[in-house]
């Protein structure tokens, strides 16, 4: 049985959980099949151990917030003939713990053991507390 990896990827005009689930409602950010995907230039090269029940976690205004399960790669050319990986996801938008992450380009791999756990379903009823004052929580170590 092959290992599981997750990857990590900031999403780039986000301000919120819910603003990447309307961004991925729209046609454009949609495979043929409706399911939201990510395009990106590279093919994953972890790609077994990443379709074995690995996860995206959005980077979203410095911290992770949530992840979404990947469910294929798929080939897609662009406009300009160019090879590219679409990485299509689970609709369904997991919470998680806020993880502060500093800016960087592309995807990085995120071993099982060092993604944030999701939150548990009590605390998603729990009162939103602003992304800066949850990101500062964490940056102290309180959860």
């Amino acid at each position: 049985m092959s290992k599981l990896v997750n990857l990590v990827k900031l999403s780039v005009g986000s301000e919120s959980p819910e603003s990447l689930a309307m961004w991925q409602e729209t046609k454009i950010a949609q495979s043929e099949d409706g399911l939201p995907r990510h395009v990106t230039r590279m093919w994953p090269k972890r790609e077994k151990e990443l379709l074995n029940g690995g996860s995206i976690y959005w980077v979203i205004k410095g911290s992770i917030q949530c992840r979404q399960r990947v469910l294929r790669l798929d080939e897609v050319f662009g406009s300009d003939g160019i090879r590219r990986c679409a990485i299509v996801l689970d609709p369904e938008i997991t919470l998680t713990e806020i993880a502060l992450r500093r800016p960087f380009q592309g995807w990085r791999y995120l071993n099982p053991e060092d993604s944030p756990a999701d939150l548990r379903g009590s605390r998603k009823q729990d009162d939103d507390i602003p992304t800066e004052l949850a990101a500062a929580l964490a940056e102290i170590g309180v959860r």
